[in-house]
């Protein structure tokens, strides 16, 4: 399995239709600098352009945190017109990984804060180890969460919950973050990676088309009234419906045979 690199912090990997973008700081506990930002939105940028990725997995190098946040030694020498400036190479990272096309798992162990629990929350869903501690502790420096954190989640839990969980900046460890949803699936200690890594194969044997479409109907139709939905789910609808994947599993069906998804 090959490496391509997107700066000094950031790999990528590919097995198959399973891409695995690594975040690889270690020593800065893979806090986001500037330098790191663009290396995810580049690398995000190259993914979602590849028709042959099915699935992306997020993992980090380190053994004690998927990502630490924001690099606050970085931001700590910036002028305000610095901040101003480094502000769209930030939201590039986080905005990549949402925007990713493909189904995407976050595979998480130890501290995801602040802006490490938000790229995170970009997946579309996230696999934890009993080691893992998560939070948006930003108000505790002064700031807000500006990653999404603050739109992504209370879609995950609830208005209430986030607005307790972003105002007390708290961090809640892996029991209980599982069980207010604040992660989906909680596996044995040093598993994440392969654990999401088998999740995502198993995503993978499904049609690329239809992975894609089910995404962008669920993205797009979340907070949609249910006619307004439904036109969503519809209008995604039409984009498999007529596709070589469509016909493809449709015949592999009747043929009792695994289908050869044509991708299109």
């Amino acid at each position: 399995m090959g490496e391509v690199r997107f700066g000094e912090f950031v790999g990528v990997r590919r097995e198959g239709g399973v891409a695995e973008l690594v975040l690889d700081r270690p020593g800065a506990m893979n806090a986001v600098s500037s330098g790191m930002a663009l290396a995810i939105a580049g690398a995000c940028e190259a993914l979602a352009g590849d028709r042959s990725v099915r699935v992306v997995v997020v993992t980090s190098t380190h053994p004690r945190a998927f990502c630490a946040g924001a690099d606050l030694k970085e931001r700590n020498s910036f002028s305000d017109a610095d901040l101003l400036r480094q502000r769209p190479v930030s939201r590039g990272a986080y905005g990549g990984v949402l925007a990713l096309p493909m189904p995407t798992i976050a595979a998480v162990h130890g501290f995801a804060l602040g802006g490490g629990f938000e790229l995170a929350l970009s997946c579309d869903l996230i696999v934890a180890d009993p080691t893992a501690v998560v939070g948006l502790p930003e108000v505790s420096v002064g700031v807000i969460p500006g990653g999404g954190g603050t739109q992504l989640l209370p879609r995950r839990v609830g208005a209430a919950r986030a607005a307790e969980l972003i105002f007390t900046a708290r961090r809640v460890a892996a029991a209980e973050a599982v069980g207010i949803g604040l992660v989906d699936l909680l596996v044995d200690e040093g598993q994440d990676r392969d654990e999401a890594l088998a999740l995502a194969g198993r995503i993978a044997a499904n049609s690329p088309v239809g992975l894609r479409a089910a995404k962008r109907a669920l993205r797009v139709g979340r907070g949609l009234d249910l006619a307004a939905g439904l036109e969503v789910e519809d209008a995604a609808w039409r984009t498999v419906a007529f596709s070589g994947d469509r016909a493809e599993g449709v015949a592999a069906f009747n043929e009792k045979r695994a289908p050869q998804w044509p991708g299109e």
